[in-house]
């Protein structure tokens, strides 16, 4: 069973509400970062950038992150991990690092990418912003801003469709049923 619960609109206005809830907890965009996470992470943080030098009018730092090496399960992958670009040009160290993602599930991909962060430095604070949280922590990771918390079964899958990469932008929840 196929359920789409955020729609075109419904991304956009998320992703608005979080922009403004980062500046507001962080007033403003001194010494701060947006990283994205790859994939759909990537995709998002660009669209926040875009929201928040808009509001602010001013340039926002911007990295991508690729965490597959960092993954406390690749090795049981039953394909070797396609390696993407980790791109960040500034220095981190005291900044507030703000890491996106699409969704947050188990909270195994946010742990793998503070440790990849911490490679690069010392930030002076992390933060998480996700499109989805759909609960089911495996550990003690909670997102600081959220686009639509879901209740879930664990063998639901959510898939987030961005236009830049599938041409729509829709969430949906794929369910089996019993």
């Amino acid at each position: 069973m196929k359920r789409v619960i955020m729609k075109e609109d419904e991304i956009r206005r998320a992703l608005t509400r979080i922009a403004h809830q980062i500046l507001e907890n962080n007033k403003g965009v001194e010494n701060l970062a947006l990283v994205g996470i790859h994939t759909g992470g990537v995709y998002l943080a660009k669209r926040l950038k875009d929201i928040i030098e808009k509001i602010e009018g001013r340039p926002l730092l911007f990295g991508t992150l690729d965490i597959n090496l960092y993954r406390d399960d690749w090795t049981r992958l039953r394909q070797q991990p396609v390696i993407k670009k980790t791109d960040i040009r500034f220095p981190i160290e005291d900044k507030v690092v703000v890491l996106v993602d699409d969704v947050i599930f188990t909270g195994r991909t946010i742990r793998a990418a503070m440790d990849a962060i911490m490679d690069f430095g010392r930030p002076q604070q992390i933060q998480v912003a996700v499109l989805i949280d759909r609960d089911h922590r495996e550990l003690p990771i909670v997102a600081n801003y959220v686009g639509l918390s879901v209740s879930t079964v664990r063998e639901d899958k959510v898939d987030v469709f961005l236009k830049e990469k599938a041409g729509r932008d829709e969430v949906v929840i794929l369910s089996n049923p019993p």
